[in-house]
């Protein structure tokens, strides 16, 4: 069964642990759901980002250029607050991906 990846996008910046905790739980319920989830918490961390520490500009455009090549993006609650999120939604509907927003699955 080729499985279906889907982007999770949300706030980091400002939120205690970059929110990465939130980003963790999101990738296991969408892995038990059957997607392939793509996590930029997993991301930050292979490139040395600390949950305490600052994110990576070059990680956090690097993110955004995978996502065309993605079938979905998962919007975490809170989403709206994110510069970021609101980029990579962006780009999801510049390439006609799947848009679900957390709360909203069935």
């Amino acid at each position: 069964m080729n499985r279906k990846t889907i982007y999770i996008a949300g706030q980091m910046a400002g939120l205690p642990d970059l929110n990465f905790p939130t980003f963790y739980a999101a990738e296991k319920r969408l892995e038990a759901a059957g997607w392939k989830p793509v996590n930029p918490a997993r991301f930050n961390h292979v490139f040395g980002v600390e949950p305490k520490g600052r994110l990576l500009d070059a990680v956090c455009e690097s993110e955004r250029a995978a996502i065309p090549h993605l079938d979905a993006i998962y919007l975490l609650k809170g989403w709206e607050k994110s510069k970021g999120a609101k980029r990579e939604l962006l780009v999801a509907l510049q390439h006609d991906l799947e848009v679900i927003v957390e709360g909203s699955e069935p």
